[in-house]
């Protein structure tokens, strides 16, 4: 039997809903917890790895304590690497409007500073505003496919390092450059990833770039830029990404190693809450076999600043 068959036999294809054609799935009528039948957890996983991201709707049962049950069902969980977990849980991370730092609008995936960044990141939400709000999803193995072969070849053999400490960009006002030295880079990461990573269970090469790329190896840095640019157009191309509205109560569960996100920064002053737990991955495998490598693991002296 196949996997597709044997899917639709735990999930009925009814309750299977496609959000855009080349990424993001509705899986309707499923109450996640960490019970879950093992055939039921693995036909999630399997649609999640062909889907890359997948929503749940009316799933507000869950607390912190079960979410990361359920999160469990896929592997270790993991903690963000510099700013911690909830007191009390392994890997919750909240995400509050109202505080510096928890507005995350650029195309990013989860933690690639470090080197084996969390496989799959799960979302809860539970404060929505009347407006705006909506993240978006793209599909960087989809992105990979699309490239001209010429621009395939060339990012087969490029490495990135990436890196938390972006205290070069600009930032919106001293609360945010204090967050950013005080929290977010207490430890400083640089890690060299290859551009294209071979997935360890799909099998498909994905791009790995996005907001903590620094420059790519070898490469000028105006030319990187330029190289930058082209590769992350292909990745938040509209036909390769999938938005979702959310409501409280929703689930997102994403693949992070085929994908990038952007929450939109567009409800103003109004109150946003979301609560984020990881599972643990491995480090990427360029198609040469070589694996990535964190080169700089910093910790700051509390006296010290970014500059």
């Amino acid at each position: 039997m196949s996997k597709k068959a044997s899917t639709e036999n735990v999930i009925p294809h009814a309750h299977v809903v496609k959000r855009a054609a080349r990424i993001g799935t509705e899986l309707a009528n499923i109450r996640l917890s960490g019970d879950l039948p093992d055939e039921t957890v693995a036909a999630i996983n399997n649609i999640l790895l062909e889907r890359k991201v997948l929503f749940f709707r009316d799933q507000e049962h869950l607390d912190d304590g079960e979410l990361e049950r359920f999160a469990l069902r896929f592997g270790e969980l993991v903690a963000h690497p510099t700013l911690g977990a909830t007191q009390g849980t392994a890997s919750t991370l909240e995400l509050d409007s109202t505080l510096v730092g928890s507005r995350v609008d650029v195309w990013h995936s989860d933690s690639t500073f470090v080197d084996a960044y969390p496989k799959i990141t799960i979302l809860r939400c539970l404060v929505i505003p009347p407006f705006g709000g909506d993240t978006v999803w793209s599909n960087t193995a989809a992105a990979y496919v699309e490239l001209p072969p010429p621009l395939q070849r060339l990012a087969d053999e490029l490495w990135s390092v990436h890196t938390n400490d972006t205290s070069t960009r600009p930032t919106a006002s001293e609360a945010d450059k204090k967050y950013h030295e005080e929290l977010l880079t207490r430890t400083v990461f640089e890690t060299e990833h290859p551009v294209v990573r071979v997935h360890p269970e799909t099998s498909e090469r994905a791009l790995v770039l996005g907001h903590y790329v620094r420059h790519f190896i070898g490469v000028p840095k105006c030319d990187g830029q330029k190289l930058l640019d082209i590769f992350q157009s292909n990745i938040t191309a509209p036909e390769n990404t999938v938005r979702w509205k959310w409501r409280e109560g929703d689930v997102a569960v994403w693949d992070n190693r085929a994908t990038q996100h952007y929450a939109l920064n567009d409800y103003g002053n109004l109150h946003r809450v979301v609560r984020r737990v990881t599972v643990a991955g491995d480090r990427p495998v360029g198609i040469d076999g070589r694996c990535s490598v964190t080169r700089i693991k910093a910790t700051k002296q509390p006296s010290a600043r970014v500059t």
